[in-house]
């Protein structure tokens, strides 16, 4: 299976290559100018890229940018290679140095960048998969649904305290969230005494939860005029689940998940979990059985005890 974090390399390095720029002596002297700033890794990416059109240099080339207007100790991050850095919460990037970020990238590739286009750009794979078909000349990716904690609450029939997803992102083709073990969590107390160990289930009660808001918000069933009951999702099974990583309080949980199968009533996902750029926990398939609605059926909020819950593991199931 894949690792989630190489999904979006994967997705920037296919396709139509980019047709090489006119570099005469005169660009590439503005061009060093430009760039004298950042790193000289950063400048002969994008010497490479316009003289050959060599698409591999763009994320080497947006790194070098968006390092050299980040505060200092930000970026170390840049240099983990974390495509789900976030822009403004992660780095500290405002709209102001965004700007400034889209005005050198726009120099270093000689290409030009609507603002309009940059509106749903949150994270540093976001930026990369933009510049990539900026450059090839294609139509970007549809954006991912940003979905703040207080909507995954609304949306979801699981609730907290047993909820283990904080701020996610969902499109078609796959989803992603973070949740920060607080300490804070009921079963840490016996978990174990006095040496707090999130547990495996709860790892991939966590990704299967996912799995569920992307039921409910990335997937749109092939039948006209319904959408997917979130009083009818439910756990089947998950089969070659491994445990890479002791995960305790402190660690944000990086998850993600793409569909595998989606054959009505069942959908079959594969997942992963990081912490940093640490594999936490992987999951080679977990399936869930769901039902569909009338789109027009009204809402009603489910209650915590009707929650379809994934606990339902076998309590011989891995520990970190």
């Amino acid at each position: 299976m894949p690792d989630a974090a190489q999904s979006t390399s994967q997705t920037v390095s296919s396709g139509t290559p980019a047709a090489p720029k006119d570099l005469s002596a005169e660009k590439e002297a503005e061009l060093r100018e430009s760039l004298k700033r950042c790193s000289a890794a950063t400048l002969e990416a994008a010497l490479k890229f316009l003289k050959t059109g060599d698409v591999e240099q763009l994320p080497t080339v947006v790194i070098g940018v968006i390092e050299r207007f980040v505060d200092p100790d930000q970026r170390a991050k840049l240099q983990e290679k974390d495509d789900e850095l976030r822009l403004i919460e992660d780095l500290g990037i405002d709209s102001l140095t965004m700007m400034e970020i889209v005005i050198l990238v726009e120099e270093a590739l000689q290409m030009t960048i609507n603002n309009d286009e940059l509106r749903n750009l949150r994270t540093v794979g976001d930026i990369k998969v933009f510049i990539d078909c900026k450059a090839r000349g294609l139509p970007p990716p549809q954006p991912a649904k940003f979905l703040p904690v207080e909507q995954i609450v609304a949306l979801m029939p699981i609730q907290p305290p047993f909820l283990f997803l904080g701020e996610a992102s969902v499109s078609s083709a796959n989803a992603s969230a973070k949740y920060k073990i607080t300490g804070q969590e009921f079963f840490l107390q016996g978990h174990f005494k006095n040496n707090p160990v999130l547990p495996a289930s709860i790892m991939l009660e966590a990704l299967g939860q996912l799995a569920v808001l992307y039921l409910l918000e990335g997937y749109e069933p092939t039948e006209a005029g319904k959408v997917v009951n979130a009083d009818q999702i439910f756990f089947t099974g998950c089969e070659g689940v491994r445990v890479h990583r002791v995960c305790r309080p402190g660690d944000v949980l990086s998850l993600s998940i793409r569909p595998k199968r989606m054959k009505m009533p069942l959908a079959t996902f594969e997942g992963t979990i990081r912490v940093g750029q640490e594999k936490a926990a992987i999951a080679e398939e977990i399936t869930l059985t769901f039902g569909l609605k009338d789109a027009a059926t009204a809402v009603v909020a489910p209650s915590a005890a009707d929650a379809p819950s994934l606990s339902s593991l076998p309590t011989d199931t891995p520990q970190a």
